[in-house]
């Protein structure tokens, strides 16, 4: 299958941020393109936003004026749908309304020749549904951008349930003729990214609810624990609390009440009082001019332990190992144990299975200090505990000693069932596991689009793979039983692996 030809022209309709962005990268790749808005105004603010980067780029040695000039020269200002004639691609990046989304495209079917694609940039609306109406529902497709398109790596290629598998290939091989990484999704609500991506914002906000740790503790050790460039409420106020707030409803419904995608109070009551997030100057954080923003809450300095004893044979403690061993701490070794962490002069810190530290205290009636995943233990900077409500602050101060001793930050948060990083990972493998599991995409096609699409550090599915699918396995049901709640019960998919002892990816 091949890509459409730079020969053949491309339409945009929507010329504002997104819309704009796509017209450069089609731009970019040597077709002509066609913008067209309602609005005179802003195909020249999106013409505007064009020059602006292009010109950026040529200041930055990314391109040469020659090259900047050509591509400005490709866009086409169109003042009607008529115009847009010529084009065998058009992509509507318009409001979110499925009437106006239909009635566009209806009007295209009159316009455009019969073998021309109608691609929509839709992030949340069903391809199946936007196309039963036209005269030609086989050829509409959707191609999903990520903002600001010319940076961003992935688009989503949703086919709905008539979409002829050709015009699905095309606008595939299209995408990556264009320098996209391309993933393949089936017409389900927030196709890949936006149903993957909703426990990132929802635990969160849960174990924010909860009590369990403040807002810029759980940002920064989600960021310097987890290696994410922004923790879940910086990211909710950049994205604008009422657009996160909207699309976590619309899964939610379209999902006919699915408790996975519950919508949360506190984000609603944001988007009550105005507090959108930068954009309206007030968000989790306050974005006013001299505004101070809060820090994570750090433990004070603790003794270091002279001596552990490693418990269990984990590999992803290696690296505390080796950052103990460089720190003139003496190293034992319990391999037999089926625990992983540590004994600490009669304290077990162990890396959380989901389960409270609390119950585990009671279970193995020893002081119990449960400690979070990190991306890379060596490289994190910041590490979350706590302590079962048994136990008292100087077995506390032992795991606090430790992992300073091997120079992290400590965070002491309360007996937050699977802590942060760990419980928000096992959340979001297990939704990508199931997004698998029901044909929505493959586990590599997860990984592509959350890594690419929202930038994540690491594939969710190869991340449970790394942490080991049993442990993320104990973690959700150690979840769902501590709350009781089908929002934790496992995937099929994760499930069935783990009892067969096979690999996601």
């Amino acid at each position: 299958m091949t890509a459409l030809p730079p020969s053949n022209a491309v339409a945009v309709i929507g010329a504002g941020t997104m819309g704009a962005g796509i017209v450069q990268v089609a731009a970019t790749a040597g077709h002509t393109v066609y913008l067209f808005d309602t609005s005179s105004e802003a195909v020249d603010k999106g013409i505007a936003q064009i020059e602006k980067f292009l010109a950026r780029s040529v200041a930055k040695g990314r391109m040469d004026d020659e090259a900047r000039i050509a591509i400005l020269g490709r866009i086409k200002r169109c003042n009607k749908l008529e115009d847009l004639a010529p084009a065998k691609l058009v992509i509507e990046a318009i409001v979110e309304n499925i009437d106006i989304k239909r009635s566009v495209f209806g009007q295209l079917e009159d316009i455009l020749s019969e073998d021309a694609i109608l691609a929509s940039n839709t992030s949340s609306i069903s391809i199946t549904e936007i196309a039963a109406k036209l005269k030609r529902p086989e050829r509409v497709v959707g191609m999903h951008f990520f903002n600001p398109a010319p940076i961003m790596k992935l688009v989503e290629i949703i086919r709905g349930l008539v979409t002829d598998e050709q015009v699905a290939e095309i606008a595939y091989t299209t995408a990556q003729a264009w320098g996209k990484k391309v993933v393949h999704a089936k017409s389900t609500p927030g196709f890949i990214v936006n149903r993957v991506a909703r426990p990132f914002y929802s635990e969160a906000l849960r174990i924010l609810q909860e009590g369990g740790a403040d807002i810029p503790t759980i940002d920064s050790c989600i960021r310097e624990s987890g290696g994410f460039r922004m923790g879940p409420f910086e990211l909710m106020d950049l994205i604008g609390n009422d657009i996160n707030f909207s699309v976590t409803k619309s899964v939610y419904d379209a999902y006919f009440q699915e408790p996975r995608y519950r919508p949360n109070l506190i984000q609603q009551e944001q988007v009550a009082a105005g507090r959108y997030g930068r954009k309206s100057g007030q968000g989790y954080y306050d974005y006013s001019e001299g505004a101070i923003k809060p820090e994570a809450h750090t433990a004070d300095a603790a003794p270091a332990p002279t001596e552990i004893t490693v418990i269990g044979n984990n590999t992803l403690l290696a690296p505390l190992i080796g950052l103990a061993e460089a720190a003139d701490i003496k190293v034992n070794n319990d391999p037999a144990d089926d625990l992983s962490g540590f004994m600490i002069e009669g304290t077990l810190v162990l890396l959380s299975d989901g389960t409270p530290a609390s119950e585990l205290t009671t279970v193995l009636e020893k002081p119990i200090v449960v400690f979070d995943l990190a991306l890379d233990y060596k490289a994190a900077s910041r590490i979350a505990l706590a302590k079962g409500d048994q136990v008292s602050d100087k077995d506390l101060a032992k795991a606090v000693g430790f992992f300073q001793a091997l120079g992290k930050k400590v965070s002491v948060i309360d007996d937050c069932p699977g802590l942060i990083v760990m419980r928000i990972i096992a959340m979001l493998a297990n939704e990508g596991s199931d997004a698998v599991y029901q044909g929505v995409t493959s586990p590599e096609g997860v990984d592509i689009a959350m890594t690419c699409g929202v930038n994540y550090p690491k594939g969710p599915m190869r991340w449970a793979q790394d942490i080991g699918l049993s442990h993320i396995f104990a973690v959700l049901d150690a979840l769902s039983s501590f709350y009781g709640e089908d929002r934790y019960r496992t995937s099929p998919l994760l499930r069935r692996a783990v009892i067969a002892g096979k690999d996601l990816v």
